[in-house]
């Protein structure tokens, strides 16, 4: 087997699985721990996973979310959910920012049901897939494109939300622990604490694994969003923080009742 179709399946079983065993792999592949542990060094010095103890993950951590093109790929059933339910809040001709990310881009190609609307985003997959859409006007943020997260970053899309202004604004999170919303990119944070400040409504959108853990930037206190939607119900333990902190969490309802 060739390296690049060994590195393809490796990342394969990430998206199927979260994480990967270096001897297994040896094993699978009938190649060397040290090859393999050569293959996992390369993918993630492309952001594509984190080496772990004995193998590798996708899962995010302080400092890591993998690749947008690994997450648009993971749970399609639970973000198409979380989307129907937030597209409920959108009225046609509203002004709606949505922000990067797998889950947004889903909510971003439900859009057009809604319409007329105005669409403020920074996520390349909304801007390519609105851009032809009658009945969207459709406005690009600009600023640096980063493939790891498939947005636009930087100075010039911080400018540019100063002097626009949202009906609401979605916004996802790779982590939330207690009453705090955190991201682990200083670049995204900055975005979308400026998407929060340019909106009149904010809506969190978040998967419920994301839930009991931390990243290295907080984002904001979930308190600060009028709306919190996920897709199942947290762990008890989880449940109990978000009732102490007084946040009414959403629960995405199942697609036979949407």
């Amino acid at each position: 087997m060739k390296r690049d179709e060994r590195r393809q399946q490796i990342i394969d079983l990430l998206v199927e699985n979260g994480v990967v065993d270096l001897e297994e792999l040896a094993k699978r592949f009938t190649v060397s721990k040290m090859t393999i542990h050569r293959d996992l060094d390369e993918l993630e010095a492309g952001g594509l996973l984190r080496k772990v103890r004995g193998g590798a993950t996708i899962e995010a951590g302080m400092q890591f979310e993998s690749d947008f093109r690994l997450r648009e790929r993971q749970g399609s059933e639970g973000k198409e959910r979380m989307a129907l339910e937030a597209l409920e809040l959108v009225e046609p001709g509203m002004t709606v920012m949505v922000n990067d990310g797998s889950m947004a881009a889903i909510l971003g190609s439900m859009l057009p049901r809604k319409k007329p609307l105005t669409v403020i985003t920074n996520n390349a997959s909304i801007l390519e897939s609105l851009k032809f859409e009658k009945g969207i006007d459709l406005i690009a943020l600009g600023g640096m494109y980063s493939s790891k997260f498939n947005g636009y970053f930087g100075v010039l899309a911080e400018q540019n939300l100063t002097s626009l202004r949202a009906d609401l604004a979605f916004l996802s999170s790779p982590a939330v622990s207690g009453n705090q919303v955190f991201h682990m990119d200083a670049d995204v944070i900055r975005v979308k604490k400026a998407m929060i400040n340019a909106a009149v409504k904010t809506c969190l959108l978040v998967n419920h694994t994301r839930f009991d853990r931390v990243a290295l930037h907080v984002l904001a206190n979930l308190d600060d969003f009028d709306w919190v939607i996920t897709d199942q119900v947290p762990e008890p333990n989880v449940q109990q923080q978000l009732v102490d902190a007084g946040i009414q969490l959403t629960i995405a309802r199942s697609l036979e009742n949407t």
